[in-house]
């Protein structure tokens, strides 16, 4: 019986231990590397020569019923998607910006930032063996249709990477939520 009790302390201290709300760098960093993500990010805009004042909309809707979905999720579940949605962003913004009139630093800082922060999220869910590597489709065909219908369509011009970069900043700004629930809870 005593080896039951043990065995059972034993998991559970191993599961805290593994959890995404234990995880340091989440508790610790993760705001700071958000915050910085979108600094670095409307710095963009001010780099920008095409600051327009009319505001396009992405020709690209979002399933935005995959936040909804995503927001009823585990924490492991939020966090593999921000990771996933992290990853795609990185993926966009190898494409040929050289027209956006972006500085090159600027662009790399924001890319080690995202990158940074996927890596690090990923390694608190790491841990888990009952969480599954889940490929959202959707979400994956959602940012090719930014890079052809968008960018590629409008030959990566500085109008193309504005909505790109307006559009990001949203997609950042909700994944921090995602991770601010699961710290929260």
């Amino acid at each position: 019986m005593l080896n039951r009790i043990f065995l059972a302390c034993v998991f559970l201290a191993l599961y805290c231990a593994c959890s995404p709300l234990s995880c340091r760098w989440m508790d610790q960093k993760f705001r700071q590397h958000s915050q910085n993500s979108l600094d670095l990010l409307d710095g963009m805009v001010n780099n920008s020569t095409n600051s327009t004042k009319d505001e396009k909309q992405s020709a690209v809707a979002f399933p935005h019923h995959l936040y909804s979905h995503v927001s009823k999720a585990s924490a492991e579940g939020k966090l593999a998607f921000t990771v996933h949605i992290l990853r795609e962003i990185s993926a966009l913004f190898e494409d040929d910006y050289s027209s956006s009139s972006w500085h090159e630093t600027t662009v790399e800082n924001f890319l080690n930032v995202v990158n940074k922060q996927a890596d690090e999220l990923h390694s608190c869910i790491k841990g888990h063996a009952h969480m599954k590597k889940k490929h959202n489709t959707k979400l994956h065909m959602y940012f090719q249709r930014l890079s052809h219908d968008i960018l590629k369509k409008m030959g990566h011009s500085a109008e193309a990477w504005e909505l790109i970069r307006r559009e990001i900043k949203v997609h950042l700004m909700k994944a921090d939520h995602l991770v601010s629930t699961v710290l929260s809870s």
